[in-house]
């Protein structure tokens, strides 16, 4: 076991970082999925010409949207935010760490007050036999969260920038 140092927070033991890692990458996975799932759907939406196939991946875009994206997102962001706090990367002491930390409660939040409220009115207005309001509004969300899940898994795997002011203050603290 690792020296701890006064005001470290601590930290987890292999099996707890273990299982904290493998529920943090198969939520990250998942949550990868369904947003490549909601864009696949999104693009049949907006482009395909029928009323019922619109209806259908508008449908199915909801049922992700309500019953799988926020149970996800959040498992994803207190998975993460447990292995920053219990390990040594830290959630301030890595620039990348930190970076992910920010953008998944960035589109956390995006989920819950854009992308699915989004879903939502696309879906009453299909359902009332109107044609899909906007097709942006299926298709924005899906991309722009795609782009930042695909962004945070390559700095997981690169974990470039180095540390943050703090982490390199800390090193030189507990030297």
């Amino acid at each position: 076991m690792k020296k701890q140092y006064p005001g470290q927070p601590p930290r987890l033991g292999r099996p707890a970082r273990r299982a904290a890692l493998v529920v943090h990458v198969i939520a990250s996975a998942g949550w990868l999925g369904l947003t490549l799932g909601l864009l696949a759907l999104g693009v049949t939406a907006a482009t395909d010409g029928s009323a019922g196939t619109v209806e259908a991946s508008v449908r199915a875009m909801k049922l992700f949207a309500d019953w799988l994206l926020l149970p996800v997102a959040f498992l994803t962001l207190l998975s993460g935010l447990l292995l920053s706090l219990g390990t040594v990367w830290g959630l301030a002491r890595y620039r990348w760490v930190f970076t992910k930390f920010w953008l998944t409660l960035a589109t956390t939040t995006a989920t819950v007050f854009a992308l699915r409220p989004g879903v939502d009115s696309a879906a009453t207005a299909v359902a009332a036999g109107g044609p899909l309001p906007d097709a942006g509004d299926v298709v924005s969300g899906p991309v722009v969260s795609l782009s930042a899940y695909v962004f945070m898994t390559v700095i997981s795997v690169l974990k470039p920038w180095g540390k943050t002011r703090r982490g390199r203050r800390e090193a030189k603290t507990f030297a």
